[in-house]
């Protein structure tokens, strides 16, 4: 190849990235903190930089930071939704008995006092060394600035804050029900997102979160009895040892000393996590590509052969992950014990230790699937939990699949199942609902678990399992250390497959709308009874292609493939070993559609509408045709 044409090659390649990217921008926080703890009382001391970067076109005269804290008050939102909702979280609740024998439940943040209360209190706020009003309204602190920060611009924001860690109700807090001392999450008054829809200051009410990408550079003085793992990595490991320190180095720490100060930074993220205790066991192992793997957990015998066990399932998933979505892109993952359940965070996740091997692994799975949907395709959560929730259980669907010893043909059978009882309750809300917005905890989870999951396994079904894997890859690489939204995974599918895929969006995410098909009639042809016609119908909103398989008295097989029209697309057969024959384009506005089959209506034994199950038809009892 000349120089000249590589050249050309060279600048077609940089000018397709820039069109990709064209428009798109994204704010920038960079934070330098120093904390100190007081484990005594659970209160500690902070001072915060951050360096905040403008890359909007907006002229912004305010800013606004998160103070997670404050939820973990009596009558804050939290408590109040947690007393109002139908279905509240048990974790929120205290079981008593009344005085009829009956149970009742009160909030847990209700009946906190003072010193278990959590809080954030923020002072000596300055914008480049001016001070600026600063205003707290319970979960959020509003900052007038004391100048504009210009379209392209940068500003040092610094402020000291006091913070008391509360009792654990609900992913952050101190003492949980495993004894883990301190699960400091959204510990530190956090700049809230700003972007092409402008801030996005939610209140916490116990939901997700929406976070700006940036560096962390964090020290944390505590005592030196506590073994500490979280985001980022250790810059002084060969100083504080537990495990940390470099293989074969002695450390010597002073005799004297009664703190540490662990020196953690975190590039390109959007959270800062951490926890601590006295009795954490520390294992390091090394998962694909020489990324080390952290596992901290109890020194309590009843748990240590699980945690143990843990470890070589999680090198395996993260290899399947890193070739199902994409290479991990940091340097170290840990796994630690804290929290309630599991939660996702940059680098980390904190997650119940005890129970069986199962459901420790399960949880892990899950988990650790969050570092590629969230904390690197960082998705408005609050917004739009239905990706970082769907995708990950997705993709963890798949790798227990591929783990397991009895492989299912359909991984996400019982997804689908859960997600038809929701629609049947008459309970379930569009998942373009607001994360805070929903009726009851319980649509939310099936929403977002479920119904999220479903718009990939769907896809599949849609466009075909190797089309949907390549979507993930490509949105992956095109959209990691973004903020992308339900369109840029809709557009990427089309990218992919060649399909107009706009009408599953909508249908999908935005309404209530459902897909039932339904085999209406299966009758001889008028002029020949060798040959039969079937008649299908469209009964519910959303409209699909068809796969249609029948099978005969013979034992042979054949399918019929009716492609949508407004999709302008052919998938390719998913069962090449059977033949298939592709049919006319079906519009939606038809509720009825009819074909031949070649052979007599005796020589038929069986058909089905989507022999694959991954077509979520809410009443598939309709979909058989069955001779007994």
């Amino acid at each position: 190849m000349n120089n000249k044409l590589l050249f050309l090659f060279i600048l077609l390649g940089i000018n397709s990235c820039f069109a990709q990217s064209k428009g798109y921008w994204q704010q920038k926080v960079d934070y330098a903190m120093e904390v100190s703890m007081d484990v005594k009382n659970y209160q500690y001391k902070g001072k915060q930089k951050l360096i905040y970067t403008n890359n909007s076109s907006d002229t912004l005269r305010r800013v606004y930071y998160h103070l997670f804290n404050n939820a973990f008050q009596p009558g804050s939102e939290m408590d109040m939704r947690s007393q109002t909702i139908a279905d509240p979280d048990a974790r929120f609740m205290n079981k008593l008995k009344a005085a009829d024998g009956k149970e009742i439940k009160e909030s847990r943040i209700a009946k906190l006092q003072s010193n278990e209360i959590g809080y954030l209190k923020i002072s000596n706020f300055k914008q480049d060394g001016v001070s600026a009003s600063t205003k707290e309204v319970s979960t959020i602190l509003e900052v007038t600035l004391a100048k504009p920060i210009l379209p392209g611009k940068s500003t040092t924001l610094t402020l000291d804050f006091d913070g008391q860690v509360p009792v654990q109700i609900r992913r952050s807090g101190r003492n949980n029900s495993e004894g883990i001392e301190f699960s400091m999450a959204q510990w530190y008054p956090k700049m809230a997102e700003f972007d092409f829809e402008g801030w996005h200051a939610d209140p916490y009410i116990a939901r997700e979160f929406h976070g700006v990408w940036g560096d962390f550079d964090v020290k944390i003085t505590i005592d030196k009895n506590y073994i500490l793992g979280g985001s980022g990595y250790l810059e002084n490991k060969n100083e504080i040892g537990f495990g940390y320190e470099e293989s074969g180095k002695i450390v010597k720490k002073d005799p004297k000393a009664k703190t540490l100060t662990w020196h953690f930074v975190a590039p390109n993220v959007h959270d800062f996590t951490w926890a601590a205790d006295k009795n954490y066991l520390h294992d390091v192992v090394k998962g694909p590509n020489n990324v080390d793997l952290h596992f901290l957990y109890k020194n309590n015998p009843k748990i240590i052969e699980n945690w143990k066990s843990l470890q070589p399932i999680m090198i395996t998933v993260m290899d399947f992950y890193n070739k199902t979505v994409g290479d991990y892109p940091y340097k170290q993952y840990s796994f630690i014990q804290g929290g309630d359940g599991g939660m996702e965070y940059a680098m980390c996740t904190l997650m119940l230790g005890s129970g069986s091997l199962n459901g420790l692994v399960g949880t892990a799975v899950h988990e650790l699937g969050h570092s590629w949907f969230q904390h690197v395709l960082a998705f408005n959560e609050s917004k739009h939990p239905w990706m970082d929730e769907g995708f990950t259980s997705y993709i963890e669907d798949i790798a227990m699949n591929e783990i397991s010893v009895k492989k299912a043909e359909n991984p996400f059978e019982s997804s689908y199942k859960t997600y038809i009882k929701l629609v049947e309750s008459g309970k379930e809300q569009p998942l373009s609902t607001h994360g805070d917005r929903y009726d009851e905890n319980r649509s939310y989870s099936i929403a977002s678990y479920v119904k999220g999951e479903l718009f990939l396994s769907q896809l599949e079904y849609i466009i075909g399992t190797e089309n949907t894997r390549k979507t993930l890859k490509r949105f992956y690489n095109d959209f990691k250390f973004k903020h992308p939204t339900p369109n840029d995974i809709k557009r990427t599918a089309e990218r992919v497959s060649g399909a107009n895929l706009d009408w599953y969006l909508t249908d999908w995410t935005q309404t209530l709308n459902t897909v039932d098909y339904g085999i209406k009639n299966v009758e001889s042809a008028t002029d020949d009874v060798q040959r039969t016609v079937l008649s299908l119908e469209r009964i519910g909103r959303i409209p699909m292609p068809i796969e249609v398989l029948v099978e005969y008295t013979d034992g042979t097989k054949e399918s019929f493939y009716i492609p949508l029209r407004m999709m302008s697309f052919e998938k390719e057969n998913p069962y090449p070993e059977i033949k298939r024959t592709v049919l006319s384009d079906w519009a939606w506005a038809n509720p009825n559609y009819f074909f031949e089959v070649p052979k007599a209506k005796t020589s038929i034994k069986k058909i089905t509408i989507d022999p694959s199950g991954l077509m979520a038809d809410v009443k598939r009892d309709n979909n058989l045709y069955e001779v007994k």
